[in-house]
């Protein structure tokens, strides 16, 4: 195989890792931006459940009281 093309080889090569490299940190952004956001969203339903059971057990406690 001539020098030329063993160079090429190389070259691919690491521009085929680059490529594989910059794929990887994509995806690892990108699923620390969804795990962000579904973190924000299990926050505002924790309140949400909260205030609805704080209701419920209200409502539960005056009518056991009757």
């Amino acid at each position: 195989m001539p020098a030329s093309e063993k160079k090429q080889e190389h070259r691919d090569g690491r521009s085929q890792q680059n490529e594989e490299a910059q794929v990887e940190t994509d995806i690892v952004e990108e699923a620390e931006e969804l795990k962000e956001e579904l973190d924000q969203l299990l926050d505002e339903i924790d309140e949400i459940l909260e205030e609805d059971s704080q209701e419920f057990v209200e409502n539960y406690i005056q009518r056991g009281g009757e």
